[in-house]
């Protein structure tokens, strides 16, 4: 049914995560927390990878610009969403509001997208380890990141002019902790059928798409390991893709529990937590996870250090 009464609005009011009183001042703290982990270790996983000479290779080009996405998305969300906690009524203005879902619409998209392009570095690695160099070329590299980054500036265009061209109701509280696509959607006065076909349409697109060539590049993986004759390089191959297996699985995993739930007046808060899991704690996880899991990373780490420390001993002495 078509909305009339269309009204122009300058500001938008933020429900924020809750409304309790006593949750505040301790939820505040945790998110303010995950946060300046997120950013201290995504940040520190790109100049990392930029500036070790041994890490300059297409599995750390694709990890520093994974790093960049996740530093991308929890920045535009995070510093927002914890204002919520210390003010009444947490207000974003209306150019604001589209700013921030324009910026999280990019780096969300390339962050599917890089994510595949990391499993064909690791299928091209496994497979073929003797073209490995030949295939996984520095032109062929910055051509699987820079198209990501463009396609998925022309859809976060698209959605931003779709959705701020149109006009909204009276209300202007947002149910979210940020200006999320399907929030603004349900505040509109005229009709939402094409806007919500084009979301819907290339949501199911980029989904599809960037796991079908996680999937089948794991399964080609699979069937080389399998043919193995030595447990130690069926190992050495595991532990290979062993970080970028466990990235997919937590942000496929929490991707498809909140679109495949049953919508329903019930489920508010558990799209609620679906979402401040992958806008801030998977940001916070996957530096963790190439750190901890990963050799190369952790001697990096400790050369880094090193390096730091004998340079600061040299200007003090």
């Amino acid at each position: 049914m078509e909305k009339h009464n269309g009204t122009v609005l300058s500001e938008f009011i933020l429900m924020g995560i809750t409304d309790r009183p006593e949750l505040q001042a301790p939820l505040f703290g945790l998110f303010l927390l995950i946060y300046v982990i997120s950013v201290v270790g995504n940040l520190g996983m790109v100049i990392l990878t930029k500036v070790d000479a041994r890490l300059q290779t297409p599995m750390y080009f694709f990890l520093r610009h994974l790093s960049l996405t996740d530093f991308g998305y929890s920045t535009t969300v995070g510093p927002k969403m914890l204002v919520s906690f210390v003010v009444d009524e947490n207000k974003i203005s209306y150019y604001f509001c589209a700013t921030q879902l324009a910026f999280f619409i990019m780096f969300f998209i390339s962050e599917l997208f890089i994510l595949s392009a990391m499993a064909y570095d690791r299928y091209v690695a496994i497979c073929h380890p003797l073209l490995y160099t030949v295939i996984m070329s520095p032109r062929l590299c910055r051509v699987l990141v820079v198209i990501p980054y463009i396609y998925s500036v022309i859809l976060s265009s698209l959605t931003i002019l779709k959705i701020f061209t149109s006009l909204f109701c009276d209300s202007n509280v947002i149910r979210h902790f940020y200006c999320s696509s399907l929030s603004l959607i349900a505040l509109l006065c005229s009709d939402t059928q094409e806007i919500q076909l084009i979301i819907l349409t290339f949501s199911t697109f980029n989904l599809v798409s960037s796991l079908l060539i996680v999937l089948v590049s794991y399964i080609l993986i699979l069937v080389i390991i399998l043919r193995m004759n030595s447990a130690e390089s069926r190992n050495k191959a595991f532990s290979t893709c062993g970080s970028h297996l466990t990235v997919i699985t937590v942000f496929y995993g929490t991707l498809f529990f909140m679109y495949v739930q049953p919508k329903s007046s019930e489920s508010f808060d558990t799209d609620q937590v679906a979402s401040l899991f992958y806008t801030l704690v998977i940001p916070m996880l996957n530096p963790m996870i190439y750190s901890l899991r990963n050799k190369e990373v952790k001697n990096a780490v400790c050369r880094t250090w090193n390096m730091c420390r004998k340079t600061c001993l040299i200007y003090i002495m």
